[in-house]
């Protein structure tokens, strides 16, 4: 009787996996030269495709995701305001990358609402360093990420106790999967409190960067998104949700051999190609989209 209740259990279990969805994202991941982990939850069939997705990969900005949670915590305890007004500093400049909030002036203030709209919807990184040190920094971030049950998914950079992880993986790491499933319990309502998930849903669905997966989904679509990049990593997490379809996935890459940022890197193509696959498998009828404006 155990046995055929394992037997049950596994088999229930298998059918959970959509396995012609399975085989051509496989197909489309052949001959990548990277290593690369894609996370796909169909939210009405509750089906899921994996390949490499409990791997552990750089997150890049992708971390913002984690102290989007943590400054989210602050607001719901009353120890933040999401309108506040802050002060910016000369301690708060940064000088990587081209951020917006690097070029305020010392003694201007900005609301909380717009550092982090900064920090979500163009990634600005001096934005998401400011909400990281609001957030009570990465130890606090990673306590929360705890107790929300993830096991690899951490904040590394200036977080005491992590500086192998940074060495490794930088600011931040996560797995397809576990990406995949704090996108779904925002989704849900199960991230600190159903207020707090819902205004993270809805600022996750400003993203400015929309050339790779959004690029390929209907702009009448809701989609919550966020994606990373580093030389050799390039990585998005989307929440879509349309007419006929609700579904979650995840790409992440690492060790990819294109290290170029132009619009057709070897990931960034891939990214677009695994998003539309996606698009069209779930909406058999939905003509092929445009490719973005571009000079």
């Amino acid at each position: 009787m155990m046995l055929a209740f394992l037997c049950c259990a596994i088999c229930a279990t298998a059918q959970k996996t959509d396995r012609t969805l399975q085989q051509q994202v496989e197909d489309l991941l052949k001959g990548f030269n990277g290593y690369v982990g894609v996370y796909v939850h169909d939210l009405k069939k509750n089906k899921t495709i994996a390949i490499n997705a409990d791997t552990v990969f750089p997150t890049a900005s992708i971390v913002k995701i984690s102290i989007l949670t943590g400054v989210m915590d602050k607001i719901q305890k009353g120890l933040l305001d999401y309108h506040q007004r802050l002060t910016y500093t000369d301690s708060l400049y940064y000088s990587e990358g081209d951020d917006i909030m690097s070029l305020a002036k010392p003694g201007s203030t900005i609301e909380l609402s717009k550092v982090m709209m900064l920090m979500l919807t163009i990634s600005d990184n001096c934005a998401s360093l400011w909400c990281q040190g609001l957030a009570g920094g990465g130890t606090r971030i990673n306590q929360i990420l705890d107790s929300l049950d993830f096991k690899v998914t951490r904040v590394n950079s200036r977080t005491p106790g992590r500086e192998a992880n940074r060495s490794m993986y930088g600011w931040g790491q996560t797995s397809p999967r576990e990406i995949a499933a704090f996108m779904e319990k925002i989704v849900k309502g199960e991230v600190l409190s159903k207020q707090s998930s819902e205004k993270m849903l809805r600022l996750l669905s400003r993203q400015y960067w929309d050339e790779e997966a959004i690029s390929q989904i209907p702009p009448g679509t809701f989609v919550a998104d966020k994606n990373g990049a580093l030389d050799e990593n390039r990585n998005e997490v989307a929440y879509v949700n349309g007419k006929d379809c609700s579904y979650i996935f995840s790409i992440f890459t690492k060790n990819n051999k294109d290290t170029s940022w132009q619009y057709n890197n070897e990931a960034w193509v891939l990214t677009r190609k695994l998003s539309a696959l996606l698009w069209h498998y779930y909406n058999p009828k939905a003509e092929v989209s445009d490719e973005p404006i571009r000079k």
